[in-house]
């Protein structure tokens, strides 16, 4: 007897409806084709003794299961339920008539029982663009399940209760919250505040900028200095997210196994920090069992990355196609994927090996070699792609020590929303930008016109600090956003001013 269930394979952070065809007949063999890899070869180990040990028969029989199409490859033990259910209702266990309604997701212990998998919510849109009337899935996945609307979640926990359900003896009551009150009802900020940074007006100034047209940031100072305690409250100051963008960074979180169990949404935009011996495929993805990296992990969000010059320079040099393209391409021999890495850059790192060049007080020891070649490990095209270089100088006692608090996030963030609020306007016809951070080319010349004394400014500036065409175009695009933070329709020459001066890197002899 021919029977058919569907499941969904993971390409990427997208997922393709698999149907399985599990035919009985005359023999003793049992044979899995089309392109299934080993987690799914071995499956019928799993499913076998969870057939049995639910008091269901075995089919002593040939059994050959297809997974169509065959020219997709198939991975993870997320398959093992509609193969399982597939061999049940082939053998007259199961009646078929709801086969064609769901499609079922999960993995089987030994004792039937049904496991949570990762990539839930890329799975259960395909299930909906699929025209399925519901989706069969993990009590603990259900949650995230039900994120997509219009489709019926039917949480489950062990094989009997599939059985029992698709065979009408049991009713279960599917899963479905209000998704849109939800995610607004549990949207948060993370418990820190800039309030709590004593000093350094001009860096937070610098991170309002940043933050207001998702624009990419390098910090240098000593030691001490409080690089990390910012960049670790830079979330506190972004926007909310849309629910578009939660979704998108959920499929990310879902593929790569981040998800909380019984969670749906990542509500609070990503703040990743990865330790500076990461590893190029850790943090761009990829590897034998291709995941999302860091990047991806970070993507709608901002990634951290301290003590930047000590990253392996082939880690740091993946970084320049996703920060101009906002996305990343995988090609290996047994794959090519594109994950998405639309990120918020923030570096830190110290001026030279010691970390006192520059120092008010304190003597720097390294030569002007040590020097050169510590910052030589930060390339020039790396450094060419970050919009805004900021040095961060240690903060004097008299500051540290007042009562009185500085800027809070809640300020800031309101400063970002208006700002954010006029590029909305400015491109929401357009489609391919959001931010400031975004625009080509194209957009650059129609948003950004200078007139006589801002063209006057930043011809002096490129020809004195010898800036590239991409330095030009990233200086026009942060005095774009301080135009937009000052609600000036028109980039004047102060707003090209102040974005020249936050290219200090560029500047010749920084290194001394």
């Amino acid at each position: 007897m021919l029977i058919k269930t569907f499941g969904s394979a993971l390409q990427g952070i997208h997922a393709t409806k698999i149907t399985i065809e599990v035919n009985i007949s005359q023999g003793i063999r049992f044979f899995i084709v089309g392109l299934a890899d080993h987690s799914i070869r071995e499956s019928q180990q799993r499913i076998e003794t969870a057939i049995i040990n639910n008091n269901y028969d075995w089919p002593r029989h040939r059994i050959v299961i297809n997974m169509a199409p065959a020219d997709i490859r198939k991975e993870g033990t997320h398959f093992d339920l509609p193969l399982a259910v597939g061999v049940l209702a082939a053998s007259n266990q199961v009646r078929p008539d709801l086969l064609q309604d769901y499609l079922m997701i999960g993995e089987l212990s030994l004792d039937g029982g049904v496991m949570e998998v990762n990539g839930i919510l890329p799975m259960t849109l395909n299930a909906k663009e699929c025209g399925f009337k519901g989706v069969i899935v993990p009590t603990g996945n259900a949650g995230e399940a039900s994120v997509v609307n219009e489709l019926e979640v039917v949480p489950v926990s062990d094989l009997k209760g599939v059985v029992e359900f698709l065979n009408g003896s049991q009713e279960i009551s599917p899963f479905q919250p209000d998704v849109a009150s939800d995610y607004q009802e549990k949207d948060s900020m993370p418990g820190m505040d800039f309030s709590e940074v004593k000093g350094q007006n001009s860096v937070k100034r610098a991170l309002l900028i940043a933050s207001a047209g998702n624009h990419n940031v390098i910090m240098a100072g000593p030691p001490g200095s409080g690089k990390t305690m910012i960049a670790s409250r830079i979330p506190t100051i972004l926007p909310p997210m849309s629910l578009e963008e939660s979704i998108q960074t959920t499929k990310i979180h879902s593929v790569a196994g981040k998800i909380k169990t019984h969670s749906n949404l990542v509500r609070i935009r990503p703040f990743r920090s990865p330790h500076h011996t990461i590893s190029n495929i850790a943090l761009i993805g990829g590897g034998s069992t291709p995941n999302p990296g860091e990047i991806s992990l970070a993507h709608n969000g901002v990634l951290f990355m301290d003590e930047f010059p000590e990253f392996r320079r082939d880690a740091l040099e993946v970084l320049r196609q996703p920060l101009e393209e906002r996305m990343v391409h995988l090609s290996r021999a047994n794959y090519s994927l594109t994950y998405p890495a639309n990120f918020m850059l923030v570096a830190a790192m110290n001026p030279c090996p010691c970390g006192f060049y520059s120092h008010p007080d304190k003597e720097c020891n390294c030569g002007a070699g040590m020097i050169k070649r510590y910052l030589s490990r930060v390339s020039g095209p790396l450094l060419d792609r970050i919009d805004i270089h900021l040095e961060v100088t240690p903060v004097p006692f008299k500051e540290l020590s007042e009562v009185s608090a500085s800027e809070s996030s809640k300020s800031m963030r309101l400063k970002i929303l208006r700002a954010r609020k006029i590029q909305k306007l400015r491109f929401e016809k357009i489609g391919n930008a959001t931010v400031n951070a975004e625009m080509g080319p194209t957009l650059v010349r129609r948003y950004c016109s200078l007139d006589r004394a801002g063209r006057s400014i930043i011809g002096l500036a490129m020809e004195r600090l010898g800036l590239s065409a991409r330095s030009y175009d990233r200086i026009l695009k942060v005095a774009r956003t301080i135009a937009d933070l000052d609600e000036s329709t028109q980039i004047m020459p102060a707003h090209i001013a102040e974005a020249i001066n936050y290219r200090n890197l560029d500047r010749e002899g920084w290194t001394g």
